[in-house]
Order: C-alpha cells, then sequence, then structure tokens
C-alpha cells in the first residue's frame, strides 16, 4: 500500500502536499520502490530478451535467458540510475546551497528518485511500442533537475 501511495505522489510532484508525503517515507521504501520501478521500465527489454531468437540468446534456455538478462541488462540498468540519482541529489545539495534552503542529500537523493518515475514511465511506455536504447534514460536528468529545483524552493530559507 505504501508503494501505491508513494507511486501516486510521485505523480503529483512538485506539488508541497505531495514532496512533504514523499518526505516521509523511509530510504528503504525508497530503494525498493526504485527497484520495483526499475523492473518496470526493464520489462521491454526482458519481453525481447524471451521472444527474440536471435544473437547470443538464440539456443539458452528460458532460466538462462532470464539469468542473463539480470546479469547483463537489470544490474547495470540499476546501478547507473543509483549513479545517476546520487549525482543529481549531489547538485541538488548545491543548489540548495545557493539558495541557502535547509536540506539534506538524504531528502534531495528521495525527491530525485521519486522525481525520475514520470520519465521511466513514459520509458517504459514508448519502449513498448517502439525500441529504445537505454541511453534515452538520460533524458531524466534535466527533468529532474528542474524539478528538484522546484521542490527545493518549497522548503524554508535558513534563517541568517
Amino acid at each position: 500500500m505504501i508503494f501505491w501511495q508513494a507511486l501516486i505522489h510521485s505523480l503529483k510532484l512538485p506539488k508541497k502536499q505531495s514532496v512533504f508525503q514523499l518526505n516521509r517515507v523511509g530510504m528503504d521504501i525508497v530503494v525498493f520502490y526504485l527497484f520495483i520501478l526499475l523492473g518496470i521500465v526493464s520489462l521491454p527489454t526482458l519481453i525481447e530478451f524471451l521472444l527474440v531468437d536471435t544473437g547470443l540468446t538464440a539456443r539458452m534456455n528460458v532460466v538462462f535467458r532470464l539469468i542473463y538478462y539480470f546479469i547483463f541488462s537489470y544490474l547495470p540498468l540499476t546501478i547507473i540510475v543509483f549513479l545517476l540519482l546520487s549525482l543529481v541529489a549531489y547538485i541538488g545539495l548545491g543548489l540548495t546551497r545557493l539558495l541557502k534552503r535547509k536540506l539534506h542529500y538524504a531528502i534531495l537523493w528521495k525527491m530525485s528518485a521519486f522525481i525520475s518515475t514520470i520519465p521511466f514511465l513514459l520509458y517504459t511506455i514508448v519502449s513498448l511500442f517502439y525500441p529504445l536504447d537505454d541511453h534515452w534514460l538520460f533524458v531524466l536528468i534535466p527533468y529532474t533537475l528542474i524539478f528538484l529545483f522546484k521542490i527545493i524552493t518549497i522548503y524554508p530559507k535558513r534563517p541568517t
């Protein structure tokens, strides 16, 4: 149930109420939410791995195809996304200092993860109908930075 609420509030970002609701979500829930979201994002690739009988996976058993998919598609995607979200949150930390706001890195990382929901879902929908490379996920960086800036401005300034 918490994941469904997190999804709904993620789709409503950068509204103030959604920002504060998602701020209360624990980091363990956020990480698990991202694993689920990345599983959904990589569904078109999984379908391709299972249905297309060409290339390296042509003579593989279904179980070995799943293992191959996990090792060479899902795992690298997850690592890259977590690193990019960390980079975006670090850039957001610089923005908070420039804007003199009271925010910590963990909050910015959480918000970056939740902001990335819409680009991930759009990528998945488009990828189901038109094959896209995973490099298109880099488009989420400017989108995430713009919305992270909007979220940072919601928080109050530090007292001087």
